[in-house]
């Protein structure tokens, strides 16, 4: 029997009730799977990973995911806080009433899993779009998060960066067995998720392996 990571019922989401931005969505992302949630502009794609991720309240419908739950901003800008690499991964662990020892073995070991333990006391400054990321990912593993929630993390990186991070997070998924969610608009992404799903004015217009969607989008934005 399958287990989701993330299941949602009946979701209906709007600033404005005769204008819904989600209505009635429905979906199911697999545990332990990478998928991926695509969609055109004002689709509804961001602002229903803001809803996953509790940032916003939706007006009704369910909403099942296995706590805790990390999100990664388009912009990396916009959540990393701290001067440094481990005390920007440290920060997210303070509610945590953890050990100073906890709190340096959960930072060293989140690094370790994206590749950047040796840039531990480099200024955030100093870091590239995609190693910003990266340490945007390791405060969410360092929380021990089950759901990880990505809005279009590769939007602002050059294509070796843009590599970097799916591969990345695809590893992630596999060794750690975290459930993802990633926004997309780009279609060669979808060679590394699991499954897709297509967003359409609000709702779930498809959802499935992921060269169906491939398939069924390429006439559209040419190819």
């Amino acid at each position: 029997m399958t287990q989701w990571g993330i299941e949602v019922q009946d979701l209906c989401f709007g600033w404005d009730e005769r204008q819904p931005i989600l209505k009635r969505c429905a979906l199911k992302v697999p545990e332990g799977e990478f998928w991926m949630l695509l969609g055109t502009n004002g689709s509804g794609k961001s602002t229903l990973l803001r809803v996953l991720a509790g940032l916003l309240e939706h007006q009704s419908g369910q909403v099942q995911l296995k706590a805790p739950v990390g999100f990664v901003f388009q912009n990396p800008d916009h959540q990393l806080v701290m001067p440094t690499v481990g005390a920007d991964v440290a920060f997210g662990l303070v509610e945590e009433n953890l050990s100073y020892p906890q709190i340096r073995d959960r930072v060293e070991e989140a690094l370790d899993a994206v590749n950047l333990l040796h840039l531990i006391r480099r200024p955030i400054y100093a870091l590239s779009g995609g190693q910003k990321q990266r340490v945007a990912i390791a405060g969410a593993i360092a929380r021990h998060c089950n759901v990880l929630l990505l809005d279009e993390p590769t939007s602002l990186l050059d294509p070796e960066s843009q590599f970097d991070l799916v591969t990345g997070v695809k590893a992630l998924v596999q060794k750690r067995g975290l459930t993802a969610l990633w926004v997309t608009h780009r279609l060669e992404e979808l060679t590394y998720c699991n499954g897709a799903i297509l967003l359409e004015q609000g709702q779930v217009a498809q959802s499935g392996p992921p060269d169906l969607l491939k398939q069924r989008l390429q006439p559209s934005l040419g190819g």
